[in-house]
């Protein structure tokens, strides 16, 4: 006996899943991704470590965004018809809105990717290259190191529509881009 997939997880048409849908299937588990029109569950338990990071950035970089513009963590990014990420942290050049399910590319200004074991390729390789493409300014990418946050910041080259690094931070933190922010990395993980 072989058994069926639930009904929600078949798409609703033959050329497959759209990043609009993500709003309309029901049952849709938590922190489900669409990238090239394919579901992405992240299944696996999620370490205190990674969440800790996510949640004490989150706040650090709500302290220093300008008014009017928007920190969220882990909302997703609507990059194409068939693709909706989500990043762990989103700096936004628009204002909150409590019904908001995604931001558009042209409104993000920073991207963040903590990295997990379960997440490494799309984190270090799929993800960033469908930020840049995407055209969102900054990604940055959260590497644990003997238990301590290590920042790796990008930039987009316009010419090549890839990122190029700007710096790789460890104990601190400080930039004038996306705007002006400084962070205390040990204190993240603390």
């Amino acid at each position: 006996m072989t058994a069926r997939l639930p009904e929600w997880l078949y798409p609703p048409r033959a050329s497959g899943w759209e990043a609009d849908d993500l709003d309309h299937i029901p049952n849709l588990p938590r922190h489900t991704e669409l990238i090239d029109g394919a579901l992405i569950f992240m299944v696996s338990p999620q370490r205190s470590w990674h969440d800790r990071v996510i949640r004490r950035l989150t706040a650090a970089l709500e302290e220093q965004v300008a008014d009017g513009n928007t920190v969220e963590a882990q909302m997703t990014v609507k990059l194409s018809a068939k693709s909706r990420l989500e990043p762990d942290v989103i700096s936004a050049t628009v204002a909150y809105e409590p019904d908001r399910t995604c931001f558009l590319p042209e409104d993000v200004a920073l991207v963040v990717e903590v990295v997990s074991e379960e997440s490494q390729e799309r984190d270090r390789e799929t993800k960033p290259f469908t930020y840049a493409r995407a055209g969102i300014r900054h990604f940055w990418r959260v590497e644990e190191e003997h238990g301590l946050p290590v920042v790796h910041a990008y930039e987009l080259d316009d010419t090549t529509r890839t990122y190029v690094p700007t710096g790789i931070h460890r104990e601190r933190l400080k930039t004038s881009v996306p705007f002006g922010i400084e962070i205390d990395l040990a204190r993240l993980a603390r």
